[in-house]
């Protein structure tokens, strides 16, 4: 297996929307790892690009008659390659989970990774495929947020949400999909976006009880919401598109902007708990994902 076919296996340009899990999650728990918690996007990565390989594993078949250019029916993977490449991803992200956060952390890991094989393996063409997957976003919030799972709730929440949306959108992405898939996608990047604002709103007042927010509180309301705002419009007119005009290029249209998209919610989110500059840095990383989607599909 070359390196270039192992890329185009896991979509690597696809990893850059998946650190903002963790990152958010840890930011609304208050960073319960400290300085080691800055690892594990790593773990995520893994699991994520593990996910990625096992899909093509699991996909072999079908893919041979509707993508026979992918890389394990072109011949350039061989299956049993692409399974020995996702469950070593999948251990390397459980130890690295562990050294980050021990129990804690392997408590949530080890669910976010069953429920990646479970879709890939099992529930991916089942009527419960996008909530499995969902389920695996969510979770990947959570383990940023080691024990203090209640306090990163509603942002895993949002990204569960955005998650399921995007799933259920992308089974139309070689036949075409359905108006009632796009406005379901578009509605759920809604209440993601909602959830995102409504997160940075303040929760005291000014420090002598009047109706003046203190200056923190404010910049955080506004990034927040102006962060919210900028993802609901660029996935939300992308599913809205879908919605219209439901064939099989449009679909894939939507479902790579919606991939992508998530980088804008995980920049709402950690720009509602104050950490303005650590969004902004994640908000950096969709144009550079855009770019490299054109050489290496995300999808």
């Amino acid at each position: 297996m070359k390196a270039r076919d192992a890329v185009e296996l896991v979509r690597l340009p696809a990893v850059l929307t998946i650190p903002g899990d963790s990152l958010a999650g840890g930011a609304a728990a208050g960073w319960p790892y400290g300085k080691r918690g800055w690892a594990m996007p790593a773990a995520s990565a893994c699991f994520y690009l593990a996910g990625m390989a096992l899909n093509d594993y699991a996909d072999r078949e079908l893919d041979a008659v509707e993508r026979p250019e992918r890389p394990i029916p072109s011949g350039r993977v061989r299956p049993g390659e692409a399974l020995a490449l996702a469950a070593g991803l999948t251990g390397a992200g459980l130890g690295i989970a562990t050294a980050v956060g021990g129990r804690a952390a392997v408590r949530i890991a080890v669910p976010v990774a069953a429920a990646a094989w479970t879709y890939d393996l099992a529930a991916k063409d089942t009527p419960a495929g996008p909530a499995v997957m969902a389920a695996a976003r969510g979770l990947d919030v959570l383990l940023g947020a080691g024990g203090r799972p209640r306090r990163a709730a509603l942002p895993a929440s949002a990204v569960a949400g955005h998650t399921l949306g995007v799933t259920s959108l992308s089974r139309g992405e070689v036949h075409g999909g359905s108006r009632r898939t796009g406005l379901a996608a578009l509605a759920t990047t809604a209440s993601a976006a909602t959830a995102a604002a409504v997160a940075a709103l303040p929760r005291r007042r000014g420090r002598r009880g009047d109706d003046t927010l203190p200056t923190d509180d404010r910049r955080r309301a506004v990034a927040g919401t102006a962060f919210a705002a900028t993802y609901a419009g660029t996935v939300g007119r992308a599913q809205a598109g879908a919605a219209r005009t439901p064939d099989a290029a449009t679909v894939r249209t939507a479902t790579g902007a919606g991939v992508r998209g998530v980088i804008g919610l995980h920049a709402a989110l950690v720009a509602g708990t104050g950490a303005i500059g650590l969004a902004g840095g994640l908000l950096a990383a969709g144009p550079i994902a855009r770019l490299a989607s054109k050489v290496v599909s995300p999808t």
